[in-house]
């Protein structure tokens, strides 16, 4: 049986303009980001984290308005049968006291959503104030080079080689002693003192970077343009190369505040940060570990101490999945 050939060329189905080019479609960098980084499902539970701790924060006057009754340092009248005859509490997590009471008989849960906005607001204070003076420093530097370049180089090199916990301490020690503070009153002991006192020593690493990314960004083709334009350094700096530097100051940021919490913690665990009248995370651990009331109450430990991780851990989490789904080269 003979096979029919034929020599005609057969046609291909037409498609109409308008339905082949509706299937291209366009996305934006946020678009393209998000996509990126709402694939990270372990980022997306820092996230959700860290929206939890803002609003328990937030909302914790709230809370002791409508279930605890109690302020953070309210102490009650009596502890009997919140603590035994040693002062030791008694009182574990339960209906009433959903953290267990500590040696004073206050609400260990309460105080460690107090603890949050304590820690917090320190946190993004000194970190605004520390990523604010890096990146303008680092801009400059990088952008002018020559002596001013010189100048913030050996600044930071000079911050860097500090002690920092040990001058921390002692400006800490030295501005908290009294209720006027240092500097004719400009610092007195409290959130102001700590967030500046860590912002001193956080802001060169931000201004090591911002100083790298610029020196390369200020030879490239659109600094050039702008610069036959005729518009200033000014305009250079802070309206062609900043905006292409947003990425890795977004990311830095995100990493620099559980740094912060961090130091924070530390310092009002040592009795130099955060007044002791403050709740805040530091001091409730120290509370827990003095005498070791830990060894019998260990919920005094565990919320703080659980708070404490978990934010920042999920902070770094949060700022590893921003570093993925800012970097275009990356696979993820």
């Amino acid at each position: 049986m003979s096979q029919v050939t034929s020599s005609e060329p057969i046609a291909a189905p037409v498609v109409p303009l308008g339905e082949l080019v509706t299937t291209v479609e366009g996305r934006s960098p946020w678009q393209l980001f998000w996509g990126r980084f709402r694939r990270d499902r372990v980022a997306i539970t820092g996230v959700m984290f860290i929206c939890l701790l803002v609003f328990g924060a937030l909302f914790a006057p709230l809370f002791v308005k409508f279930v605890s009754h109690r302020g953070p340092s309210a102490i009650p009248d009596t502890t009997t049968g919140l603590t035994n005859e040693f002062g030791i509490p008694i009182v574990g997590p339960g209906g009433k006291y959903w953290g267990g009471v500590d040696g004073l008989g206050r609400d260990v849960f309460v105080r460690t959503l107090y603890g949050a906005r304590t820690s917090l607001e320190v946190a993004v204070l000194a970190t605004a104030i520390a990523v604010v003076l890096g990146v303008s420093l680092g801009l400059i530097a990088g952008y002018h080079g020559g002596w001013l370049d010189t100048a913030v180089s050996r600044s930071i090199d000079i911050v860097l080689s500090l002690p920092i916990l040990v001058l921390a301490i002692g400006i800490s020690a030295a501005c908290g002693t009294t209720v006027q503070g240092c500097l004719g009153g400009l610092l007195k002991p409290g959130v102001w003192l700590v967030a500046v006192i860590i912002a001193l020593f956080g802001w060169p690493y931000m201004a090591r970077i911002v100083r790298g990314q610029t020196f390369s960004a200020r030879e490239r083709e659109f600094v050039e343009a702008a610069r036959a334009t005729g518009f200033g350094g000014f305009h250079i700096m802070f309206r062609e190369i900043l905006p292409n530097l947003v990425a890795p100051i977004i990311v830095y940021t995100t990493l620099l505040i559980p740094v912060n919490v961090i130091f924070e913690s530390s310092l009002s665990f040592l009795g130099v940060g955060i007044p002791a009248g403050t709740p805040s995370w530091g001091n409730m651990i120290a509370e827990a570990t003095s005498g070791e009331l830990y060894l019998y109450a260990w919920w005094m430990l565990l919320f703080p101490g659980l708070c404490l991780v978990f934010t920042t851990l999920s902070f770094n989490l949060v700022g590893d999945g921003l570093r993925d789904a800012l970097d275009p080269r990356s696979g993820r």
